[in-house]
């Protein structure tokens, strides 16, 4: 039984499609038991989206906010769990900032994103520190075949352009050698970040220049190189709190990341294989006119092995992280080697996933996670899962070494439960997960005291629990595919009761696209209930709805057209409070990429 593919315009995948994320290494849609989404190059050129975050809103169990437009703070909630909570890796390279926690959403390039693979539920006996609320893969494009170059632009609303280019194939003797290159470059005058208080009144737009790099060489028929490089540079105008009329400036964030990588895969028999990487990441954040940088430097080490015996799959991974941190006057490591194991097992109607790990942080000492996970097909189209798991992540090297840290900060922890009910028969489905996600030690910023800071000291001495049902469907009825996702959830603070902020108990999307005379057309609804900006639950940001309308056709042999409307009905809305967001905006491209 296949997970659901519910983002708007999205191709609907086959059971042969094969997924990473669930196990870390490839499988079948058709096996998994876990919750998965794909979302592949058609459906993110569909959207005209220039930020991810925007593209992943628009799946089920996922909500996002930013302060302010494109290239400000953005964080992405699985399942209402924190930003921090979930696991980000581009190309297998894991990405990550030891200052804010989690993947700073905003340096991550769309343009440059071929697939994305969204696991949502605890995946720390997988991925060890991190994964509580999910795992976020995201994969540049491959090179195959014959050369294929493309070329696009684009414009849009508040002087937004984009430009982008690039080439993959394959050469050489029987094709063993791969390649992909790309680049692009957009920027926008953008709209006025804040909506009131003492703020420099003028446009915060962005300008953001990227580019990746992958190349493959296929030694021979059981061994393969690949190495993988991707980087970019934003630059975004936010407004800063200490603005002074009298003495106006324009703040800058100025953000740069780098992720690069190499691994070997070998086939060493028909039964038993092997993957050796060595990845390293860097993310870097800075301001000005305001004085303030902070960078985080990743390094990873990887042995995967894999064996399989009929209905039988057994995995053990040998893994090294380290971690460092450099934001002044804080300049610290730290490093968590894991060894984790997994049993797989399918036969008839039955799946079974087992999964342990064992992580040795040079900080905190061990740490262990386990899951297991059962699916029962109930006919050829139907079948029920249960799962269950535990996970952690270590608290941040800025949240333990900072003025506000403290040093004597635990893992976060969590244990979580679901079940689900799923359905696929041609271009029909249907899934509905319930879940709970318990997190014990949940670190927050709370009173001073501990901590050198008179303002304010971290703590860990708070508890969260996520729970909610995700409905999802797609159906083909009358020359029409129909999409819609629903989550009722209920993110709050164990000890207070409240509600965690900038979460919402409701939010669904709904959507419809066809052909008509050689044009895709396309509707889509994104609806969320209200939320709240503080903890104690008294600053309200209002619920919402946007309706958003898209088409695109092929206006030549090699030429496709692309035309998308967002917010049709200019709705004033917040995702944080008194920061706004874009009005009615308006996306036209055109690709060449030829046939």
């Amino acid at each position: 039984m296949q997970p659901l593919l519910l983002a708007q315009n999205a191709r609907m995948p086959s059971l042969q499609d094969t997924v990473v994320t669930a196990t870390r290494t490839e499988q079948p849609l058709a096996d998994l038991v876990a919750d998965v989404s794909i979302i592949d190059r058609e459906t993110i050129e569909a959207s005209g989206a220039t930020g991810l975050a925007d593209v992943l809103a628009r799946l089920p169990g996922v909500e996002i906010t930013r302060n302010g437009g494109i290239g400000n703070a953005t964080s992405v909630y699985l399942r209402g769990a924190e930003s921090r909570f979930t696991a980000v890796y581009i190309d297998g390279v894991r990405v990550d900032s030891q200052s804010t926690g989690g993947a700073q959403w905003e340096q991550i390039p769309l343009a440059q994103i071929e697939r994305i693979e969204v696991l949502r539920g605890p995946a720390a006996a997988v991925y060890g520190s991190d994964a509580i609320g999910g795992v976020v893969q995201l994969f540049t494009r491959k090179g195959d075949g014959t050369a294929a170059p493309y070329v696009g632009i684009g414009l849009g609303s508040r002087g937004l352009r984009k430009l982008e280019a690039g080439i993959s194939g394959a050469a050489g003797a029987d094709k063993a050698l791969d390649y992909s290159l790309g680049l692009s470059h957009e920027r926008s005058d953008g709209f006025d970040a804040r909506t009131s208080g003492v703020h420099n009144p003028d446009r915060d737009g962005h300008r953001s220049t990227s580019g990746h790099a992958r190349l493959g060489y296929r030694i021979d028929a059981r061994h393969k190189l690949d190495a993988t490089l991707l980087t970019s540079r934003l630059n975004a105008g936010y407004d800063n709190s200490g603005y002074k009329p009298a003495n106006p400036v324009d703040d800058r964030g100025q953000q740069r990341l780098r992720t690069a990588g190499l691994n070997w895969a070998a086939q060493w028999t028909d039964a038993y294989s092997t993957r050796v990487s060595v990845t390293d990441s860097a993310s870097r954040y800075e301001t000005t006119p305001s004085p303030y940088r902070t960078e985080t430097r990743l390094r990873g080490y990887l042995w995967q092995n894999e064996v399989r015996l009929g209905v039988h799959r057994f995995s053990a991974a040998l893994e090294r992280r380290e971690d460092h941190l450099t934001n002044a006057p804080i300049d610290q490591g730290r490093s968590q080697d894991a060894l984790a194991l997994g049993y797989g097992y399918q036969r008839g109607a039955h799946t079974l996933q087992l999964n342990v790990r064992h992580d040795d942080d040079s900080e905190f000492g061990g740490k262990g996670t386990g899951s297991v996970a059962y699916g029962y097909a109930l006919t050829p189209a139907w079948r029920v899962t249960a799962s269950a798991g535990t996970a952690f992540r270590a608290p941040t090297l800025y949240q333990r070494f900072s003025e506000y840290g403290l040093a004597s900060l635990r893992p976060e922890s969590s244990r979580n439960a679901e079940l689900g009910l799923r359905y696929a028969q041609g271009r029909s489905s249907f899934s509905a997960v319930v879940y709970r996600n318990r997190v014990n030690n949940l670190i927050i910023f709370g009173s001073p005291g501990g901590c050198p800071s008179s303002f304010g000291c971290y703590t860990s001495a708070a508890r969260a629990q996520y729970e909610g049902l995700t409905l999802a469907a797609s159906h083909h009825w009358a020359g029409v595919q129909w999409h819609a996702s629903a989550d009722v959830q209920n993110p709050r603070d164990l000890g207070t009761g409240r509600q965690l902020r900038r979460r919402a108990k409701h939010h669904a999307t709904f959507g419809a696209d066809t052909q008509v005379a050689g044009w895709t057309l396309g509707a889509e609804l994104q609806a969320s209930g209200r939320r709240f900006e503080n903890e104690a639950n008294t600053q309200v940001l209002g619920g919402y709805g946007l309706v958003n309308l898209y088409a695109s056709t092929r206006v030549a042999r090699d030429f496709t057209l692309l035309a998308r409307i967002d917010n049709l009905g200019d709705k004033d809305y917040a995702l944080a409070r008194t920061y706004a967001t874009p009005g009615r905006t308006l996306y036209v491209g055109l690709k060449w990429a030829p046939q």
